[in-house]
């Protein structure tokens, strides 16, 4: 039936008979068509026919709540979308709160890896100038030794 802003031409028409109106440029739904066939109790003339103007305004009566479902449902789908957008941004910032964390974090062990090799290279350090004095401590004691014997 269109969009909500479709200015599509609908005309009515009567029938050889003159008793049915014939709708052109309209495409109604089996449950519309169904809903206009069911007795209204709006019968006038004696031989039971629909007056014209009736049908003219429950077809658009018809017509408008069909109109009004679509929008409502274009209204649930926009909203919807806009939901889905703000999921969306909510997981992309709760993804990049948790990559800045991490990165945060292995920066926090890059540098204490760096501090734990610069004290490991200061203790190795030590340790050959320990190693080197006991050395010469020891090569003094040997003379000493070789001086007695």
């Amino acid at each position: 039936m269109g969009g909500g802003g479709s200015t599509r031409r609908v005309t009515f028409e009567a029938d050889e008979n003159e008793n049915i109106t014939v709708v052109k440029g309209v495409r109604l739904s089996d449950s519309v068509i169904d809903r206009m066939k069911e007795p209204s109790g709006r019968q006038h003339r004696g031989s039971g026919a629909v007056n014209d103007e009736d049908l003219k305004k429950r077809i658009a009566e018809e017509l408008a709540l069909e109109r009004a479902r679509r929008d409502s449902e274009a209204q649930k789908r926009r909203l919807f979308g806009k939901l889905l957008e703000r999921e969306r941004i909510s997981s992309n910032e709760q993804l990049t709160r948790a990559m800045l964390r991490e990165r945060a974090a292995s920066e926090e062990e890059r540098q204490k890896a760096q501090r734990f090799a610069r004290q490991l290279e200061e203790k190795e350090r030590e340790l050959k100038k320990h190693d080197a004095y006991y050395k010469e401590q020891l090569a003094r004691l040997e003379e000493r030794v070789k001086t007695f014997f």
